[in-house]
């Protein structure tokens, strides 16, 4: 499984930089749009949404197009995609691939800077990137602002990010990943549903479940 994938095709660099000039770099309105959709989608008691995700890369003719959806609420959260689900429920995470019938269990290291989790998708661009305003364009009926993203590892396999937000609802409509081999992954978000009271059971393991079903459960 392609974890960078199933976490919205970002993988976030643990990237300590404290120098004056990389902040000098930032755009202060940039700055100050991101930190309005962080604190508008960390403010949902919970958020669900639907996505729809394209890999593209011209010049090795792939393309792959599909959806998934993910529930979140506070650090927990559930993904499907690619056939599979990926639940943590605060302290463990569960990856659950039927195609091959097994289930991967894990401890999560919340402190850990470098892993990019769904509850951190609000938030990535804090530590490890410049940013400035880029264009604001009409996608799909909505008015979406563009911030660019570049990060600070010179050797990081990405070469930008474009957040789109949404002017109207200060939600992150959009993410454009470029890497530096011009591979494109682009999220759309949509759909998308805030405090709907999720219970917690929503992100509850039943292990005995995959017990049942003959499932390998590698811990």
């Amino acid at each position: 499984m392609n974890k960078r994938i199933l976490m919205f095709g970002l993988t976030i660099f643990a990237v300590i930089c404290t120098s004056i000039s990389a902040v000098a770099q930032n755009d202060a309105a940039a700055k100050s749009i991101l930190d309005k959709a962080s604190s508008t989608m960390k403010g949902y008691e919970d958020i669900s949404m639907e996505f729809d995700y394209v890999l593209d890369n011209e010049a090795e003719d792939v393309k792959q197009e599909m959806s998934g959806d993910v529930l979140l609420k506070g650090e927990k959260y559930k993904v499907n995609l690619f056939g599979s689900t990926q639940i943590f429920d605060g302290s463990k995470t569960y990856t659950i691939i039927p195609e091959n019938e097994e289930v991967n269990i894990n401890d999560a290291d919340l402190d850990e800077e470098s892993s990019f989790t769904p509850s951190k998708f609000y938030s990535f661009y804090e530590s490890g990137y410049t940013y400035k305003m880029d264009e604001l364009k009409q996608v799909n009926g909505k008015k979406v602002q563009f911030v660019k993203l570049t990060p600070i590892d010179t050797h990081s396999e990405i070469s930008s990010i474009l957040v789109g937000i949404d002017v109207k609802t200060n939600h992150i409509y959009q993410i454009i990943e470029t890497g530096t081999n011009q591979t494109r992954t682009i999220l759309t978000a949509k759909n998308i549903k805030t405090n709907q009271q999720v219970n917690a059971a929503a992100f509850a393991f039943d292990e005995k479940k995959y017990e049942d079903l003959n499932y390998m459960i590698n811990k």
